[in-house]
């Protein structure tokens, strides 16, 4: 009876102890995600809820922030790009069809490095002005226009996706968990599908409008959107020209986005080649004693992930010891864990 009951209080503790256990790893495999990606730091503090006044939106406030910066750079762009143009138009050569039109495609075609030779400056102020605007213009499809086309092709990726999965009855989470997974596969997809039909259309309007022949239209639009402008054939009526001023803005970023998708797919394929050879090789002692930070003898489950994360090369060394340099700065009193005391002291010190 005595060994009984003296076994019974350890008995009892098995459970909580189970429990406890239990409670760290879901600890651990929780994970709270960042702030939501419709704002961006020093945008949050101009969302409120002061829904007192009625607000009227327009277009541009039903769109995303840096997609609405996007549009304001280029309209910036085009109207500088077009009033310089327009008033040295005389000294500008080509075929020209009308004073402004001419200008704004002028200045697309130089933004977009296409440069057909069908309009050349002449003068030394027309071409002062041709290589600034085709530096600046670089620089805007570059860090501008390449993160508007980013966006764009997020909204019909979670299209797409919403579109495989509507009879399935997926809800948000796993729609934004599909896209997590696979988000540039999905983005190569995309692009790839928006570049076929762009290449379609335009030389469907080559065809019909301009008049070429099929081949010679796939011609244009293959040096077109490449950015390589023999200039042996170009848009050279005043529709033309118009289509022209959309068409190449839009065609030229869509296949810079497409190689450097590719870029990303191949990148990515070899990182999951990498991790499922991580994931299924067999851990030794070696591997132990490596993953034993604070040199226990024992490794626990932050220390196993630490080990593996560094092992896939999604993190390094220095990483790990920038974060610890300032876990450390801000654990004051020093016991090895953080509270809201800690924070308070650091922040204010």
């Amino acid at each position: 009876m005595a060994g009984s009951n003296i076994r019974q209080p350890l008995l009892d503790q098995l459970p909580k102890t189970r429990q406890n256990v239990d409670q760290r790893r879901r600890r651990l495999r929780r994970l709270k995600s960042a702030p939501a990606a419709e704002f961006f730091p020093g945008e949050m503090n101009d969302t409120k809820d002061d829904q007192s006044l009625p607000r009227y939106e327009s277009i541009l406030d039903k769109l995303h922030p840096s997609f609405r910066k996007v549009i304001l750079y280029l309209v910036i762009y085009v109207a500088i790009g077009t009033t310089c143009f327009y008033f040295v138009q005389n000294q500008i050569e080509g075929k020209k069809v009308n004073g402004v039109l001419d200008s704004v495609y002028f200045c697309v075609v130089t933004m977009t490095t296409v440069g057909y030779g069908d309009l050349v400056p002449h003068s030394t102020t027309a071409k002062l002005l041709a290589s600034f605007f085709v530096f600046s213009g670089m620089a805007l499809v570059g860090m501008v226009l390449s993160k508007g086309a980013d966006y764009l092709v997020e909204k019909q990726e979670t299209l797409l996706i919403k579109a495989m999965h509507m009879r399935d009855k997926a809800g948000p989470s796993d729609i934004l968990e599909e896209i997590e997974t696979n988000k540039v596969r999905y983005k190569f997809i995309v692009t790839t599908a928006s570049l076929v039909v762009l290449i379609v259309v335009g030389t469907v309007f080559l065809a019909k409008v301009e008049k070429l022949s099929t081949i010679d239209a796939f011609y244009c639009v293959c040096s077109t959107i490449t950015t390589l402008g023999y200039g042996d054939k170009s848009f050279s009526t005043k529709a033309g020209r118009v289509f022209a001023i959309f068409w190449i803005l839009t065609s030229t970023v869509c296949v810079a986005q497409f190689f450097l998708y590719v870029a990303e797919f191949n990148t990515e394929k070899k990182q999951k080649e990498l991790v499922k050879w991580v994931l299924t090789r067999r851990m030794t002692n070696v591997d132990l004693e490596e993953a034993d930070l604070d040199n226990d003898g024992i490794v626990g489950a932050a220390e196993f992930v630490v080990y593996k994360l560094k092992e896939m090369g999604k993190i390094n060394q220095e990483d790990v010891s920038l974060l610890l340099d300032e876990f450390e700065s801000l654990d004051i009193d020093q016991s090895g864990t953080l509270s809201a005391t800690d924070l308070t002291i650091a922040q204010s010190s």
